[in-house]
């Protein structure tokens, strides 16, 4: 068994994957790579899928099928995995050399120890094109470091600050525990991978290491702000799976307050980014696409609706008429400055 698999989503990936691949190689043979070709007809990433596979054939599996989308790659990723963990790392990102051999070391030890490990959380930094100064998000104050610990053990998470696929590693036994089967041909699915596994997870080991580089800048990128406006049934679709996760996982949830805490915190955000996207479409019928969330949110659990409808980014983005709507963005805006987001 391989210590850890890292899937890699590659559609039309030619012009940056080697970069990718190359940088997860220097793990060696406790690594499994595997390149997920997607259904890439345009160019040569199935070629060079197989070339590193012939190059690399105790680490680099390349696996072809027919388009389906990054969840649907991702499970593919999670079908193939050998490895005792499992991470996705996307094809025009990369990982600190530095810093991905500390954290090979560290599941070494968590693989020998007494008890799984269940997840792993490194810092990622924001490669942003055309920004010298890099935004590094690290999870300081907030996760206890060096030792594995429980939901209880955590601190208060900001806004701001979430596991995000950038920054985890999961079991990956316990991506098949929880059934984790993300939708075909949907963007921002990467919300659901750190969202739907947290109940399962009983521990977690914090690695103060910048490991992960999140490359963000390309126009055709699904986080550029004009391709997430004109792709935002898919960011609702994920947003109404995520509701339903939460209401119908929610006696487990809340036997711990701490996670409880956390997801309900991950879904206002996302029902949040969601609201200021339709209200930043400028059309009438973006405008009634956010009552119509709303409303489904109060016909799913009408205490959640209540709660996150009053709270302060509820109200923030709720806030009557054109007047109304121009602070809403306007505090999004800000937000996007602090945070560094597209």
């Amino acid at each position: 068994m391989k210590l850890l698999s890292v899937a890699i989503p590659c559609y039309n990936s030619e012009n940056y994957m080697r970069k990718c691949v190359d940088s997860l190689l220097v793990g060696g043979e406790d690594v499994e790579i595997i390149i997920v070709d997607d259904g890439s007809l345009k160019d040569r990433t199935a070629e060079i899928a197989d070339e590193y596979q012939s190059r690399f054939p105790n680490i680099v599996k390349a696996v072809h099928q027919e388009n389906g989308g990054h969840g649907a790659a991702v499970n593919t990723g999670i079908r193939n995995a050998t490895g005792l963990y499992f991470k996705v790392v996307d094809s025009d990102d990369w990982v600190k050399k530095e810093a991905y051999l500390q954290v090979l070391d560290t599941l070494r030890e968590m693989a020998g120890g007494a008890s799984s490990l269940d997840m792993l959380v490194c810092n990622f930094v924001y490669e942003k094109e055309g920004e010298k100064r890099k935004k590094v998000m690290r999870y300081r104050h907030i996760l206890p470091e060096g030792q594995m610990v429980s939901w209880e053990d955590c601190h208060h998470f900001k806004k701001g600050h979430y596991i995000l696929m950038h920054s985890v590693i999961f079991r990956t036994k316990l991506l098949r525990e929880c059934c984790l089967q993300l939708p075909e041909h949907t963007f921002y699915v990467d919300n659901l991978y750190v969202f739907e596994p947290l109940p399962y997870v009983k521990n977690i080991y914090y690695l103060d290491v910048n490991l992960y580089r999140y490359y963000i800048g390309r126009e055709d990128q699904s986080v550029n702000e004009e391709i997430m406006i004109s792709r935002i049934d898919q960011q609702l679709k994920v947003n109404k799976i995520m509701i339903d996760y939460f209401v119908d996982n929610k006696q487990e949830i809340m036997k711990n307050k701490r996670l409880c805490q956390y997801m309900f915190n991950y879904l206002e955000i996302i029902t949040t980014v969601s609201s200021v996207l339709l209200i930043r479409s400028g059309t009438e019928e973006g405008l009634e696409k956010k009552k119509e969330l709303w409303r489904y949110m109060k016909s799913k659990d009408r205490k959640l609706f209540f709660r996150m409808r009053n709270g302060l980014l509820g109200y923030a983005m709720n806030l009557p008429g054109r007047g109304g709507r121009k602070i809403s963005v306007g505090g999004y805006k800000i937000c996007q400055k602090i945070f560094k987001f597209n």
